[in-house]
């Protein structure tokens, strides 16, 4: 049964996303508020779906969710780390990997709404193009979203947390909101099977701005990793 939900929703998943794709395209030719509150109808309609697995989909800590600017760095555990921060923050844009622009629909609905993509090889070119970027998107009131670990983990494994967050945290100068999540326990970062359950996505106290690097890092990485240990027992 646990395999015949999971293949129904993953076909679902797809027809859901390939239509929302199509029937919206024209709004790529609008204003990227449209193609925001796309993101937002998506994110719902994947999260909603997900009852077919029996599993529930629970927010924590909405007081610290930013409506304006502001850094977001979420654990990454799967791809459901990525639908949920569009679904509930206003104005999202992601850090991602230049790779995934290449995806048909995908790609071109991310540049529509500002994502910044960045070439891993480029290193402290890639990094001087995020901040730059990210400025950028800060003066619009945008919500900035960068994985820390910059790759899909383990529950349970802290991940080896990139210095790209630090390096916007010190240039950007606000907070930064994580968030916690045991998403992966539920919706493992391989294969299609969905478990059912609750998947908690936590948003903590935010970090103020100003910290010295090191110490910012330690304290990001205690805070998200804490919470996110606390939740795999749900």
């Amino acid at each position: 049964m646990l395999a015949i939900r999971s293949l129904l929703y993953v076909a679902l998943f797809y027809l859901w996303t390939v239509g929302v794709c199509l029937v919206c395209t024209p709004l790529l030719f609008g204003p990227s508020r449209w193609s925001l509150g796309m993101f937002h109808m998506w994110g719902r309609g994947v999260l909603g779906l997900l009852r077919i697995c029996d599993i529930r989909v629970e927010v924590r800590g909405r007081e610290h969710i930013p409506t304006g600017a502001a850094l977001v760095a979420p654990k990454h555990l799967c791809m459901l780390d990525v639908f949920a921060q569009f679904t509930w923050l206003p104005g999202s844009c992601f850090v991602m990997k230049r790779e995934l622009g290449w995806i048909p629909w995908f790609g071109w609905y991310a540049a529509k709404v500002g994502s910044i993509d960045i070439d891993r090889s480029g290193h402290a070119s890639a990094l001087k193009k995020m901040v730059r970027e990210a400025k950028a998107m800060f003066a619009r009131g945008r919500q900035v979203v960068i994985f820390p670990e910059g790759h899909r983990g383990e529950p349970g494994v802290a991940g080896d947390y990139k210095p790209g967050v630090a390096a916007l945290y010190r240039e950007l100068g606000v907070p930064v909101h994580p968030v916690a999540t045991n998403s992966g326990v539920h919706w493992p970062a391989h294969g299609i099977l969905r478990r059912p359950g609750t998947i908690v996505f936590e948003y903590l106290e935010p970090i103020p701005p100003g910290l010295k690097r090191a110490e910012f890092m330690r304290i990001l990485e205690e805070r998200i990793e804490t919470a996110s240990n606390r939740l795999l027992s749900l």
